[in-house]
Protein backbone atom coordinates (compact mmCIF):
# COMPACT_ATOMS: atom_id res chain seq x y z
CA UNK A 1 0.00 0.00 0.00
CA UNK A 2 1.40 3.21 -0.82
CA UNK A 3 1.56 5.57 2.23
CA UNK A 4 -0.21 8.14 1.10
CA UNK A 5 -2.24 9.87 3.46
CA UNK A 6 0.03 9.69 6.23
CA UNK A 7 -1.74 8.66 9.37
CA UNK A 8 -3.53 11.96 10.82
CA UNK A 9 -3.88 13.13 7.22
CA UNK A 10 -6.98 15.60 6.76
CA UNK A 11 -9.38 15.95 3.85
CA UNK A 12 -12.13 18.76 4.06
CA UNK A 13 -14.53 19.54 1.71
CA UNK A 14 -15.24 22.92 1.81
CA UNK A 15 -18.42 23.12 -0.27
CA UNK A 16 -20.48 20.50 1.64
CA UNK A 17 -18.29 20.90 5.49
CA UNK A 18 -17.72 16.73 5.10
CA UNK A 19 -14.28 15.86 7.08
CA UNK A 20 -12.79 12.61 6.65
CA UNK A 21 -9.57 11.23 8.92
CA UNK A 22 -8.18 8.33 10.59
CA UNK A 23 -10.76 5.20 10.25
CA UNK A 24 -13.10 6.97 8.35
CA UNK A 25 -10.74 8.28 5.66
CA UNK A 26 -8.94 5.17 5.57
CA UNK A 27 -12.51 2.86 4.89
CA UNK A 28 -13.72 5.17 2.26
CA UNK A 29 -10.24 4.67 -0.01
CA UNK A 30 -10.72 0.88 0.75
CA UNK A 31 -13.75 1.30 -0.49
CA UNK A 32 -12.35 2.46 -3.74
CA UNK A 33 -9.82 -0.07 -3.92
CA UNK A 34 -12.25 -2.61 -3.14
CA UNK A 35 -14.35 -1.22 -6.62
CA UNK A 36 -11.38 -1.24 -8.78
CA UNK A 37 -10.44 -5.10 -7.90
CA UNK A 38 -13.73 -5.21 -10.19
CA UNK A 39 -11.97 -3.35 -12.94
CA UNK A 40 -9.38 -4.71 -15.63
CA UNK A 41 -5.64 -4.54 -14.45
CA UNK A 42 -3.90 -1.60 -15.82
CA UNK A 43 -4.07 2.58 -15.78
CA UNK A 44 -6.83 4.14 -14.32
CA UNK A 45 -7.91 7.98 -15.16
CA UNK A 46 -9.10 10.02 -12.54
CA UNK A 47 -10.89 13.37 -13.79
CA UNK A 48 -10.40 15.14 -10.09
CA UNK A 49 -11.92 18.29 -8.97
CA UNK A 50 -11.40 20.19 -5.77
CA UNK A 51 -14.18 18.16 -4.44
CA UNK A 52 -13.76 15.05 -1.84
CA UNK A 53 -15.55 12.61 -4.50
CA UNK A 54 -12.71 12.63 -7.05
CA UNK A 55 -9.55 12.69 -4.33
CA UNK A 56 -10.95 10.13 -2.50
CA UNK A 57 -11.14 8.37 -6.28
CA UNK A 58 -7.69 9.40 -7.07
CA UNK A 59 -6.12 8.77 -3.60
CA UNK A 60 -8.09 5.15 -3.91
CA UNK A 61 -6.79 4.08 -7.14
CA UNK A 62 -3.11 5.33 -5.99
CA UNK A 63 -3.66 2.89 -2.76
CA UNK A 64 -4.87 0.09 -5.05
CA UNK A 65 -1.52 0.33 -7.00
CA UNK A 66 -2.80 1.15 -9.96
CA UNK A 67 -0.74 3.72 -12.20
CA UNK A 68 -2.81 6.71 -12.20
CA UNK A 69 -3.55 9.34 -15.41
CA UNK A 70 -5.26 12.47 -13.84
CA UNK A 71 -7.47 15.26 -15.82
CA UNK A 72 -9.21 17.84 -15.05
CA UNK A 73 -12.70 17.44 -14.15
CA UNK A 74 -15.40 18.89 -16.49
CA UNK A 75 -14.09 18.90 -19.55
CA UNK A 76 -15.73 18.15 -23.26
CA UNK A 77 -16.44 14.43 -23.54
CA UNK A 78 -14.10 14.85 -26.84
CA UNK A 79 -10.69 15.07 -24.84
CA UNK A 80 -12.07 12.61 -22.87
CA UNK A 81 -12.93 10.05 -25.43
CA UNK A 82 -9.48 10.94 -27.50
CA UNK A 83 -7.48 10.68 -23.90
CA UNK A 84 -9.44 7.48 -23.86
CA UNK A 85 -8.54 6.26 -27.26
CA UNK A 86 -4.77 7.19 -27.41
CA UNK A 87 -3.82 5.51 -23.76
CA UNK A 88 -6.60 2.58 -23.07
CA UNK A 89 -6.37 2.78 -19.18
CA UNK A 90 -8.70 0.23 -17.89
CA UNK A 91 -11.39 3.04 -16.17
CA UNK A 92 -12.25 6.45 -16.68
CA UNK A 93 -13.38 7.35 -13.38
CA UNK A 94 -15.54 10.39 -12.39
CA UNK A 95 -16.92 11.29 -15.68
CA UNK A 96 -19.75 13.90 -14.31
CA UNK A 97 -18.45 17.33 -13.44
CA UNK A 98 -19.07 18.11 -9.56
CA UNK A 99 -21.99 19.84 -9.06
CA UNK A 100 -21.99 24.03 -8.35
CA UNK A 101 -22.15 24.33 -4.46
CA UNK A 102 -25.80 24.68 -3.67
CA UNK A 103 -27.14 22.17 -5.94
CA UNK A 104 -28.34 18.59 -5.81
CA UNK A 105 -26.00 17.14 -8.90
CA UNK A 106 -25.32 17.73 -12.27
CA UNK A 107 -27.26 19.14 -14.51
CA UNK A 108 -28.17 16.98 -17.95
CA UNK A 109 -25.11 18.87 -19.85
CA UNK A 110 -23.09 17.41 -17.03
CA UNK A 111 -23.88 13.79 -17.41
CA UNK A 112 -21.17 11.48 -18.45
CA UNK A 113 -21.50 11.15 -21.99
CA UNK A 114 -22.04 7.46 -23.68
CA UNK A 115 -18.95 5.49 -23.62
CA UNK A 116 -16.66 5.40 -26.79
CA UNK A 117 -16.08 1.87 -28.32
CA UNK A 118 -14.23 -0.38 -26.34
CA UNK A 119 -15.79 1.16 -22.76
CA UNK A 120 -19.19 0.83 -20.93
CA UNK A 121 -20.79 3.17 -18.57
CA UNK A 122 -20.79 2.01 -14.78
CA UNK A 123 -22.38 4.27 -11.84
CA UNK A 124 -21.19 3.39 -8.73
CA UNK A 125 -20.71 6.06 -5.43
CA UNK A 126 -17.10 4.81 -4.74
CA UNK A 127 -16.09 5.39 -8.67
CA UNK A 128 -18.56 7.95 -9.42
CA UNK A 129 -19.82 8.11 -13.39
CA UNK A 130 -17.37 5.57 -15.02
CA UNK A 131 -16.27 3.71 -18.12
CA UNK A 132 -14.68 0.46 -18.12
CA UNK A 133 -12.75 -1.60 -20.43
CA UNK A 134 -14.29 -4.48 -21.39
CA UNK A 135 -11.15 -5.93 -22.24
CA UNK A 136 -7.52 -6.04 -20.33
CA UNK A 137 -5.88 -3.35 -22.62
CA UNK A 138 -2.70 -5.19 -24.13
CA UNK A 139 0.22 -2.97 -22.74
CA UNK A 140 0.98 -4.02 -19.14
CA UNK A 141 2.31 -0.86 -17.17
CA UNK A 142 5.67 -0.44 -16.10
CA UNK A 143 5.26 -2.06 -12.50
CA UNK A 144 7.40 1.56 -11.34
CA UNK A 145 4.93 3.90 -12.77
CA UNK A 146 2.62 5.82 -10.54
CA UNK A 147 1.51 8.93 -11.59
CA UNK A 148 0.88 10.22 -15.55
CA UNK A 149 0.28 14.31 -15.42
CA UNK A 150 -0.23 16.06 -18.55
CA UNK A 151 2.56 18.39 -19.60
CA UNK A 152 2.20 22.09 -17.63
CA UNK A 153 -0.06 24.60 -19.72
CA UNK A 154 -0.49 22.20 -22.44
CA UNK A 155 -3.23 21.85 -24.76
CA UNK A 156 -4.79 20.42 -27.96
CA UNK A 157 -3.09 16.92 -27.62
CA UNK A 158 -0.60 16.74 -24.93
CA UNK A 159 2.19 14.27 -24.34
CA UNK A 160 2.05 12.62 -20.73
CA UNK A 161 5.02 12.76 -18.05
CA UNK A 162 5.11 9.53 -16.70
CA UNK A 163 6.19 9.67 -12.73
CA UNK A 164 7.08 6.78 -10.46
CA UNK A 165 5.69 5.85 -7.12
CA UNK A 166 9.30 6.44 -6.00
CA UNK A 167 9.53 9.83 -7.07
CA UNK A 168 6.02 11.41 -6.39
CA UNK A 169 7.19 10.47 -2.57
CA UNK A 170 10.69 11.84 -2.61
CA UNK A 171 9.29 14.88 -3.87
CA UNK A 172 6.53 15.41 -1.41
CA UNK A 173 8.89 14.53 1.35
CA UNK A 174 11.43 16.81 0.59
CA UNK A 175 8.85 19.75 0.80
CA UNK A 176 7.89 18.65 3.83
CA UNK A 177 10.99 19.32 5.26
CA UNK A 178 12.03 22.19 3.16
CA UNK A 179 8.72 23.96 4.55
CA UNK A 180 8.38 22.27 7.76
CA UNK A 181 5.00 21.06 6.93
CA UNK A 182 3.53 19.72 10.18
CA UNK A 183 0.56 18.12 11.56
CA UNK A 184 -0.77 21.24 12.52
CA UNK A 185 -1.04 22.71 9.19
CA UNK A 186 -3.99 23.28 6.79
CA UNK A 187 -3.29 24.01 3.49
CA UNK A 188 -6.51 24.66 1.24
CA UNK A 189 -6.62 24.43 -2.67
CA UNK A 190 -6.12 27.50 -4.37
CA UNK A 191 -5.24 25.46 -7.87
CA UNK A 192 -6.42 22.41 -9.73
CA UNK A 193 -5.00 19.52 -8.54
CA UNK A 194 -4.05 17.97 -11.71
CA UNK A 195 -1.55 20.57 -12.10
CA UNK A 196 1.20 19.46 -10.79
CA UNK A 197 2.03 22.38 -8.38
CA UNK A 198 -1.60 22.05 -7.03
CA UNK A 199 -1.21 18.39 -6.51
CA UNK A 200 2.17 18.91 -5.16
CA UNK A 201 0.21 20.79 -2.03
CA UNK A 202 -1.57 18.08 -1.72
CA UNK A 203 0.79 15.07 -1.64
CA UNK A 204 2.95 17.16 1.04
CA UNK A 205 0.25 18.02 3.17
CA UNK A 206 -0.96 13.97 3.35
CA UNK A 207 2.03 12.86 3.57
CA UNK A 208 2.97 15.10 6.55
CA UNK A 209 -0.38 14.22 8.22
CA UNK A 210 -1.82 17.46 7.96
CA UNK A 211 -4.86 18.85 6.53
CA UNK A 212 -6.25 19.98 3.29
CA UNK A 213 -9.10 21.75 2.47
CA UNK A 214 -11.02 21.23 -0.99
CA UNK A 215 -12.43 24.22 -2.16
CA UNK A 216 -13.54 25.01 -5.59
CA UNK A 217 -13.65 28.89 -5.53
CA UNK A 218 -10.66 31.37 -5.88
CA UNK A 219 -8.91 34.08 -4.26
CA UNK A 220 -11.43 37.28 -5.51
CA UNK A 221 -14.55 34.63 -4.16
CA UNK A 222 -15.46 35.83 -0.61
CA UNK A 223 -16.55 32.64 0.11
CA UNK A 224 -13.07 31.29 -0.05
CA UNK A 225 -11.75 33.11 2.51
CA UNK A 226 -14.78 32.75 4.42
CA UNK A 227 -13.40 28.93 4.62
CA UNK A 228 -9.55 30.03 5.09
CA UNK A 229 -10.99 31.66 8.43
CA UNK A 230 -13.91 28.62 9.24
CA UNK A 231 -10.84 26.36 8.81
CA UNK A 232 -7.93 27.71 10.20
CA UNK A 233 -5.66 27.82 7.07
CA UNK A 234 -1.96 28.29 7.54
CA UNK A 235 -0.80 28.00 4.25
CA UNK A 236 -2.02 29.28 0.79
CA UNK A 237 -0.22 28.73 -2.61
CA UNK A 238 -0.03 30.51 -5.68
CA UNK A 239 1.27 31.12 -9.41
CA UNK A 240 2.18 34.52 -9.89
CA UNK A 241 -1.33 35.61 -11.10
CA UNK A 242 -2.39 34.67 -7.97
CA UNK A 243 -0.52 37.10 -6.29
CA UNK A 244 -1.10 39.76 -8.77
CA UNK A 245 -5.05 39.36 -8.24
CA UNK A 246 -3.54 39.11 -4.26
CA UNK A 247 -2.00 43.00 -4.53
CA UNK A 248 -4.73 44.30 -6.06
CA UNK A 249 -7.72 42.50 -4.12
CA UNK A 250 -5.88 43.99 -1.95
CA UNK A 251 -4.89 41.29 0.67
CA UNK A 252 -2.68 41.66 3.46
CA UNK A 253 -1.56 38.72 6.49
CA UNK A 254 -3.85 40.66 8.95
CA UNK A 255 -6.88 39.81 6.98
CA UNK A 256 -6.24 36.50 7.83
CA UNK A 257 -4.05 35.87 11.09
CA UNK A 258 -3.42 32.15 10.74
CA UNK A 259 -2.00 32.18 7.46
CA UNK A 260 1.54 31.91 7.78
CA UNK A 261 2.64 30.34 4.71
CA UNK A 262 2.66 31.60 1.45
CA UNK A 263 4.52 29.60 -1.45
CA UNK A 264 4.34 30.86 -4.98
CA UNK A 265 5.96 28.87 -8.13
CA UNK A 266 4.54 28.59 -11.36
CA UNK A 267 6.87 31.40 -12.76
CA UNK A 268 8.32 34.04 -11.96
CA UNK A 269 6.99 36.39 -9.48
CA UNK A 270 7.95 40.03 -10.22
CA UNK A 271 10.84 41.53 -7.40
CA UNK A 272 8.75 43.76 -6.27
CA UNK A 273 5.64 41.36 -5.17
CA UNK A 274 8.36 39.28 -4.03
CA UNK A 275 9.63 41.83 -1.86
CA UNK A 276 6.17 43.02 -1.16
CA UNK A 277 4.75 39.73 0.42
CA UNK A 278 8.31 38.49 1.98
CA UNK A 279 7.84 41.91 4.11
CA UNK A 280 4.22 41.57 4.82
CA UNK A 281 4.92 37.83 5.95
CA UNK A 282 7.69 38.50 7.95
CA UNK A 283 5.98 41.47 10.08
CA UNK A 284 3.32 38.68 11.05
CA UNK A 285 5.81 36.59 11.87
CA UNK A 286 4.94 34.22 8.65
CA UNK A 287 6.97 33.09 5.33
CA UNK A 288 7.19 33.76 1.77
CA UNK A 289 8.55 31.12 -0.13
CA UNK A 290 9.63 31.33 -4.06
CA UNK A 291 9.81 27.69 -5.55
CA UNK A 292 10.36 26.01 -8.96
CA UNK A 293 9.76 23.34 -10.30
CA UNK A 294 8.63 21.32 -13.31
CA UNK A 295 5.89 18.75 -14.11
CA UNK A 296 8.80 16.35 -15.27
CA UNK A 297 10.60 17.19 -12.01
CA UNK A 298 7.78 15.78 -9.73
CA UNK A 299 7.69 18.68 -9.58
CA UNK A 300 9.59 20.93 -7.12
CA UNK A 301 13.50 21.86 -7.59
CA UNK A 302 14.44 24.40 -5.82
CA UNK A 303 13.23 26.67 -2.62
CA UNK A 304 14.53 30.23 -1.81
CA UNK A 305 14.59 30.35 2.02
CA UNK A 306 12.39 33.43 3.17
CA UNK A 307 15.05 34.23 5.47
CA UNK A 308 17.54 35.19 2.28
CA UNK A 309 14.46 37.96 1.44
CA UNK A 310 15.17 40.54 0.30
CA UNK A 311 18.54 39.59 -0.31
CA UNK A 312 18.28 37.45 -3.01
CA UNK A 313 14.72 38.43 -4.55
CA UNK A 314 15.24 37.00 -7.79
CA UNK A 315 16.46 34.01 -7.32
CA UNK A 316 14.15 30.64 -7.31
CA UNK A 317 16.91 29.62 -3.98
CA UNK A 318 19.00 26.21 -4.27
CA UNK A 319 17.67 22.80 -4.67
CA UNK A 320 16.00 20.86 -2.56
CA UNK A 321 17.09 18.07 -0.36
CA UNK A 322 18.44 15.55 -2.83
CA UNK A 323 18.06 16.78 -5.81
CA UNK A 324 21.38 18.64 -7.80
CA UNK A 325 22.07 21.14 -10.34
CA UNK A 326 24.33 21.27 -13.35
CA UNK A 327 24.17 24.49 -16.01
CA UNK A 328 25.09 23.54 -19.85
CA UNK A 329 26.54 26.69 -21.04
CA UNK A 330 26.53 25.01 -24.33
CA UNK A 331 22.40 25.18 -24.76
CA UNK A 332 22.54 28.66 -24.65
CA UNK A 333 24.55 31.50 -26.39
CA UNK A 334 26.24 33.51 -23.32
CA UNK A 335 29.70 34.48 -23.86
CA UNK A 336 30.50 34.39 -20.30
CA UNK A 337 29.65 30.24 -19.53
CA UNK A 338 28.05 31.25 -16.48
CA UNK A 339 24.49 30.99 -18.01
CA UNK A 340 23.03 27.79 -19.68
CA UNK A 341 20.41 25.13 -19.81
CA UNK A 342 19.41 23.90 -16.52
CA UNK A 343 20.01 20.49 -15.48
CA UNK A 344 18.23 18.62 -12.91
CA UNK A 345 19.63 15.58 -11.06
CA UNK A 346 17.28 13.50 -8.42
CA UNK A 347 15.00 10.68 -7.67
CA UNK A 348 12.20 13.43 -8.92
CA UNK A 349 12.92 13.22 -12.75
CA UNK A 350 10.77 11.72 -14.32
CA UNK A 351 10.47 8.19 -16.50
CA UNK A 352 10.13 9.98 -19.55
CA UNK A 353 6.73 10.65 -21.70
CA UNK A 354 3.70 9.18 -22.88
CA UNK A 355 2.71 9.55 -26.41
CA UNK A 356 0.29 6.54 -26.77
CA UNK A 357 -0.34 3.50 -24.61
CA UNK A 358 2.62 1.63 -25.40
CA UNK A 359 4.87 4.47 -23.88
CA UNK A 360 2.77 3.23 -20.92
CA UNK A 361 5.02 -0.42 -20.47
CA UNK A 362 8.30 1.97 -20.91
CA UNK A 363 10.94 1.94 -17.96
CA UNK A 364 13.08 4.73 -17.02
CA UNK A 365 14.36 6.50 -20.16
CA UNK A 366 16.19 9.77 -18.66
CA UNK A 367 18.37 7.83 -15.26
CA UNK A 368 17.70 11.05 -13.20
CA UNK A 369 18.66 13.99 -15.02
CA UNK A 370 16.18 16.23 -17.12
CA UNK A 371 17.16 19.05 -19.23
CA UNK A 372 14.68 21.50 -17.99
CA UNK A 373 14.64 23.57 -21.23
CA UNK A 374 14.87 26.39 -18.74
CA UNK A 375 18.21 28.79 -19.07
CA UNK A 376 20.03 30.00 -15.88
CA UNK A 377 23.33 30.68 -13.82
CA UNK A 378 24.39 29.08 -10.49
CA UNK A 379 25.95 31.61 -7.85
CA UNK A 380 28.68 31.47 -5.69
CA UNK A 381 26.12 30.02 -2.82
CA UNK A 382 24.52 27.45 -5.07
CA UNK A 383 21.45 29.93 -5.75
CA UNK A 384 19.45 29.46 -9.19
CA UNK A 385 18.49 32.65 -11.15
CA UNK A 386 16.33 32.02 -13.89
CA UNK A 387 17.30 33.92 -17.75
CA UNK A 388 13.65 32.49 -19.53
CA UNK A 389 13.25 29.36 -21.81
CA UNK A 390 16.01 28.19 -24.72
CA UNK A 391 12.90 28.57 -26.77
CA UNK A 392 11.29 31.97 -25.49
CA UNK A 393 13.07 34.02 -28.17
CA UNK A 394 12.01 37.36 -30.17
CA UNK A 395 13.42 39.44 -32.92
CA UNK A 396 13.62 43.36 -32.97
CA UNK A 397 15.29 44.46 -36.33
CA UNK A 398 17.28 40.78 -36.34
CA UNK A 399 18.55 41.70 -32.49
CA UNK A 400 17.23 38.09 -30.58
CA UNK A 401 15.90 39.25 -27.48
CA UNK A 402 14.75 36.55 -24.86
CA UNK A 403 11.24 37.47 -24.23
CA UNK A 404 11.26 36.02 -20.34
CA UNK A 405 13.93 38.81 -19.83
CA UNK A 406 11.49 41.45 -21.55
CA UNK A 407 8.27 40.16 -19.25
CA UNK A 408 10.52 39.82 -16.10
CA UNK A 409 11.68 43.55 -16.77
CA UNK A 410 8.32 44.83 -17.27
CA UNK A 411 6.83 43.55 -14.51
CA UNK A 412 7.68 45.89 -12.34
CA UNK A 413 6.16 48.18 -14.22
CA UNK A 414 2.20 46.04 -15.15
CA UNK A 415 1.42 42.75 -15.74
CA UNK A 416 2.69 41.78 -19.57
CA UNK A 417 3.04 39.25 -21.75
CA UNK A 418 6.01 39.53 -24.36
CA UNK A 419 5.18 37.55 -28.11
CA UNK A 420 7.11 37.82 -31.26
CA UNK A 421 5.57 39.79 -34.27
CA UNK A 422 7.65 39.63 -36.95
CA UNK A 423 10.46 41.25 -37.09
CA UNK A 424 9.28 43.53 -33.72
CA UNK A 425 9.14 41.74 -30.01
CA UNK A 426 5.10 42.94 -28.91
CA UNK A 427 4.42 43.41 -25.23
CA UNK A 428 0.64 42.65 -24.13
CA UNK A 429 0.12 44.94 -20.80
CA UNK A 430 -3.01 44.41 -18.45
CA UNK A 431 -5.08 47.34 -18.34
CA UNK A 432 -1.85 49.50 -18.75
CA UNK A 433 -2.64 53.65 -19.57
CA UNK A 434 -0.79 55.73 -21.80
CA UNK A 435 2.26 55.95 -19.39
CA UNK A 436 2.89 52.50 -18.37
CA UNK A 437 2.85 51.60 -22.15
CA UNK A 438 5.59 54.46 -22.89
CA UNK A 439 7.49 53.30 -19.95
CA UNK A 440 7.49 49.33 -21.07
CA UNK A 441 8.71 50.57 -24.57
CA UNK A 442 11.60 52.38 -22.98
CA UNK A 443 12.18 50.37 -20.81
CA UNK A 444 12.70 47.08 -23.18
CA UNK A 445 14.34 49.29 -25.45
CA UNK A 446 17.09 51.23 -23.23
CA UNK A 447 17.61 47.59 -21.11
CA UNK A 448 18.43 45.57 -24.56
CA UNK A 449 19.77 48.23 -26.74
CA UNK A 450 17.16 48.00 -29.27
CA UNK A 451 15.61 50.53 -31.78
CA UNK A 452 12.80 51.95 -30.50
CA UNK A 453 10.69 51.01 -33.23
CA UNK A 454 11.51 47.50 -32.88
CA UNK A 455 9.39 47.10 -29.45
CA UNK A 456 5.20 48.38 -29.65
CA UNK A 457 3.30 47.86 -26.51
CA UNK A 458 -0.49 47.19 -26.17
CA UNK A 459 -2.81 47.42 -23.99
CA UNK A 460 -5.50 44.61 -22.87
CA UNK A 461 -8.53 44.14 -20.91
CA UNK A 462 -6.78 40.38 -19.66
CA UNK A 463 -4.18 38.02 -20.54
CA UNK A 464 -5.77 34.48 -21.70
CA UNK A 465 -4.69 31.93 -19.33
CA UNK A 466 -4.55 28.29 -18.80
CA UNK A 467 -6.32 26.71 -15.85
CA UNK A 468 -3.15 27.26 -13.90
CA UNK A 469 -3.19 30.12 -14.50
CA UNK A 470 -0.20 30.62 -16.69
CA UNK A 471 -0.17 32.70 -19.78
CA UNK A 472 -1.91 31.08 -22.88
CA UNK A 473 0.78 31.67 -25.50
CA UNK A 474 -0.41 30.22 -27.87
CA UNK A 475 -3.81 31.87 -28.00
CA UNK A 476 -1.50 34.89 -28.49
CA UNK A 477 0.60 34.19 -31.03
CA UNK A 478 -1.83 31.68 -33.01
Amino acid sequence: MIPLPSPGARLVDAATGESLHGPRLDAALDTVVRALDAVPPGVVACLVGNELPSVLRYLGALRARRPVVLWGAGIAAGPVEELAERFAPAAVLGLAAAPAPGRAGPSAAQRPPGAPPGYRTVESEPLGPAWIRRTTPETRPHPDLGLLLGTSGSTGRPRLVRLSTAAVLANADAIVTTLGIGAGDVAITTLPLFYSYGLSVLHSHLRAGATVVLDRRGVLDGGFWDSVDRYGVTSLAGVPHTFELLARKPWTPDRSPRVRTLTTSGGRLSVGLVTRFGAAMAEHDGRLYVMYGQTEAGPRICVLPPERLPEKAGSVGPPIPGVRLDIDPDRAADPTGRTGEVLVHGPGVMMGYAETATDLGRGDDLGGTLRTGDTGQLDDDGYLWLSGRAGRIGKAFGVRVNLDAVEHLVAEITVAAAVPDGDRVLVLCERADRSQLAAVVAAVTQRFGLHRLGVSARAVDGLPRHPNGKVDYRSLTG
